[in-house]
């Protein structure tokens, strides 16, 4: 899997959730694969890019691409999403924020560029 997601051309959505965790794993890295694969099954999915920093309170990063905003709601009212939203108030973050962002331009450098 690339660690930068592969999108089609803007206009799309981003899904932004940056979090800093609660001390220790207490079933977050199984939940956190599950939630993946599950939103990876999802129409309008485009793809996913994560990252966290290390230590006991870790900050983090997770950016979902969705092709509009209907599927992104159909995504939050996922009855196991919701569970894992649910655990995560409840066990795994001491703060977290979401954002919807729309687009609009896209651009980079690509990692295979220059490799022969």
């Amino acid at each position: 899997m690339s660690a930068i997601a592969t999108t089609p051309t803007p206009p799309y959505y981003a899904v932004i959730f940056t979090s800093t965790r609660t001390p220790g794993d207490d079933g977050y890295g199984e939940m956190a694969e599950r939630m993946a694969e599950l939103a990876a099954q999802q129409p309008g999915f485009l793809g996913v890019e994560s990252a966290r920093s290390p230590g006991e309170y870790a900050a983090g990063i997770t950016v979902s691409y969705w092709s509009d905003l209907v599927s992104i709601r159909a995504w939050k009212a996922n009855l196991d999403h919701r569970e894992a939203q649910a655990r995560g108030r409840e066990r795994w973050y001491a703060s977290y924020r979401v954002r919807v962002a729309l687009v609009e331009r896209e651009y980079g450098l690509d990692e295979t560029a220059g490799m022969s």
